[in-house]
């Protein structure tokens, strides 16, 4: 019993050993510096922080007041760019790096900045292969889907996305309000977030993307093209 019990140990060890020297260190460090700049530079447009925490994260990201204010979202699409091509270098060396190979949440790096890339439907593939493998969890597969469905203007499947568009109001004026990009069968979505991992349902997800006021209004995606139509012909920035 002595020496089973040894060699169980001894196999342990050999496992946890072997687990240690798969995680690739210098790419973890890589890939947080990546995630720490993709999601710093966005906290910046946070409407629900404060001033000094803002002139924090601008210190922190070398980022002079100046630059700023004149460059404003711009400075995120630079560094989106940046880091694109970075990650595509990874992927093409190491595949998607999951949590087997850099940990967690280090395995949500690569996933952010595709997410926020225009190369959604190219890495797609990859993305879902790494949700079936548990590289990463399946609820930001679902969220990829979706917003990569609506950006081919197609209904999304579990109710992830909001979007926002122009219009003019009554008066005439151009304002920009937010909805929840049109959803397949809305009458299953929660089943369907059930069975993503979804821990909230496509009520209290809209809550959140919104605010504790917003009122669902379930657009389709005829009525959302013709809305985008009918601004282009009645703004006059557009005439």
């Amino acid at each position: 019993m002595k020496q089973f019990f040894l060699l169980f140990f001894g196999l342990s060890t050999l496992l946890i050993s072997a687990q240690k020297q798969k995680m690739n260190e210098g790419l973890k460090k890589e890939l947080d510096e990546i995630m720490r700049l993709d999601q710093g530079y966005r906290m910046l447009f946070d409407t629900e922080i404060t001033p000094e925490k803002k002139d924090e994260i601008l210190k922190d990201l070398h980022i002079d007041k100046e630059e700023f204010r004149k460059k404003d979202w711009q400075l995120v699409a630079e560094q989106d760019s940046i880091n694109l091509h970075k990650i595509e270098n990874i992927i093409s060396k190491y595949g998607y790096p999951g949590k087997s190979l850099v940990g967690e949440p280090t395995n949500r790096a690569v996933w952010y900045v595709i997410q926020h890339s225009k190369k959604i439907g190219k890495y797609l593939p990859i993305i879902k292969e790494a949700g079936e493998k548990k590289e990463i969890p399946f609820t930001w597969v679902a969220m990829m889907e979706d917003r990569f469905l609506m950006h081919e203007n197609k209904e999304q499947i579990y109710g992830t996305q909001g979007a926002g568009e122009m219009k003019l109001d009554k008066s005439g004026k151009e304002v920009f309000f937010n909805f929840v990009w049109p959803v397949k069968d809305i009458k299953d979505v929660n089943k369907r977030r059930k069975e993503a991992g979804f821990d909230s349902t496509f009520e209290e997800n809209i809550k959140r993307m919104f605010g504790q006021d917003f009122k669902y209004e379930p657009y389709t995606i005829q009525q959302v093209l013709q809305l985008r139509e009918d601004f282009k012909k009645s703004s006059p920035k557009n005439k």
